[in-house]
């Protein structure tokens, strides 16, 4: 089964729903036993840095998260849920993260005349060789929607960047760690495959 953490963030259900339409069994809940023996555990989300790590710490969850990775259950964070995987965000001085990855969450700086925030489809510059990203192509788009991005510390964890005046880091992978900063269940073909791709680790 897979766990998809409600936390009463934004976004939740859709990601319910792409991934059921692989046929793969999920289910959406905070209870902390199931997450912790789910065979694996999605971290969706839409909304601000500070208002989730409180819902996260509200519900006990952040515990459990930790649990979950140290057991070395497959973890993927979708969009608001690979920000919270970090230390920290501008976006909510602070409030720390999960701490799960070394880097920060920065603000785009709107140079170049780009909108912040960014709200639609870019390409991926795609680091081979990624579980998460199998048979994904540098140059595929994907679609976001995000005033902030991940900076992480250690880019042999990024599988995955893009550019918006800066150079995110939209997709990162370390051991049983994965994250996206796009959409995959928004994200046409692609997403599908990604999420395939995690759903069949």
């Amino acid at each position: 089964m897979i766990a998809i953490i409600d936390y009463d963030a934004g976004n939740i259900k859709s990601v319910e729903k792409a991934i059921q339409s692989l046929g793969a069994d999920c289910k959406l809940t905070r209870e902390s036993a199931e997450i912790v023996t789910a065979d694996k555990v999605v971290l969706p989300g839409v909304g601000a840095f500070g208002d989730a790590m409180n819902k996260l710490n509200e519900y006990g969850l952040v515990d459990t998260i930790h649990r979950v990775v140290d057991k070395g259950t497959p973890f993927l964070g979708i969009c608001l849920g690979l920000q919270v995987m970090f230390e920290e965000s501008e976006e909510s001085p602070g409030v720390s993260g999960l701490g799960l990855m070394p880097g920060k969450v920065l603000k785009f700086s709107g140079k170049e005349g780009l909108k912040v925030p960014q709200i639609g489809w870019n390409s991926l510059t795609v680091k081979t060789g990624s579980r998460l990203l199998k048979d994904v192509y540098s140059g595929a788009y994907v679609y976001f929607v995000h005033s902030y991005y991940v900076d992480a510390e250690d880019k042999a964890d990024v599988i995955a960047t893009a550019e918006y005046g800066e150079t995110a880091d939209v997709a990162i992978e370390y051991g049983n760690i994965f994250g996206c900063q796009f959409h995959p269940e928004k994200s046409s073909s692609i997403g599908i495959k990604i999420l395939n791709n995690f759903v069949n680790l």
